[in-house]
């Protein structure tokens, strides 16, 4: 089996795990029946409208 040449740092071991722990925003798209930003792939939260018609009723 293989074994380290070498011992691995704190801080080399923990910057590559942290690699991983960046927040990114997530992503956004326009409504394109009300020009509102939304997620994409999502009924739109401002008028219900998913994919060219209605899928949820917003008061």
């Amino acid at each position: 089996m293989a074994v380290p040449k070498k011992k691995t740092s704190k801080a080399r071991g923990k910057s590559r795990r942290a690699a991983n722990w960046r927040l990114d925003a997530p992503a956004r798209s326009v409504c394109p029946h009300c020009r509102q930003a939304k997620l994409p792939h999502v009924v739109c939260p401002n008028c219900g409208w998913y994919k060219g018609r209605q899928a949820v009723e917003v008061d």
